[in-house]
């Protein structure tokens, strides 16, 4: 299997959490609010589209290859930020476990934003 071939695999894998988590959202954005206003995040009305956002777009733009760097590494900011603030409960095995795979998320998309998203990809054929 060539290189491009196993990147390509592994932006639909990186992808495929974020825009399912993005469509789930967008079925029932005020249960996502209120999450988010019980972990004490201001404006959690408005900040729940801007996730929703990130997470559709910003996974549809991994999975095609798309200006692939820069929204790497927003995903892998996004995967950091949103342990800290939702999972950082050690306390919890399940947040613990939780938190480790939203750093384990954010490495990959590092690796993916140092690597770019290969041949088989949006940005491949803008660049040729």
């Amino acid at each position: 299997m060539s290189n491009s071939t196993i990147v390509l695999i592994g932006r639909v894998l990186l992808s495929v959490m974020f825009i399912m988590a993005g469509l789930q959202k967008l079925g029932a954005p005020g249960g996502t609010a209120g999450y988010m206003t019980s972990l004490g995040l201001p404006m959690a009305g408005v900040l729940v589209w801007a996730v929703i956002a990130l997470e559709v777009l910003g996974g549809v733009a991994i999975l095609i290859g798309f200006l692939t760097v820069p929204v790497a590494y927003l995903l892998a900011l996004f995967c950091v930020a949103s342990g800290l603030l939702a999972h950082f409960d050690f306390g919890d095995q399940t947040q613990a476990i939780m938190f480790m795979k939203n750093l384990t998320i954010a490495g990959g998309f590092l690796v993916l934003a140092a690597n770019g998203p290969g041949s088989i990809s949006v940005d491949a054929r803008r660049s040729a």
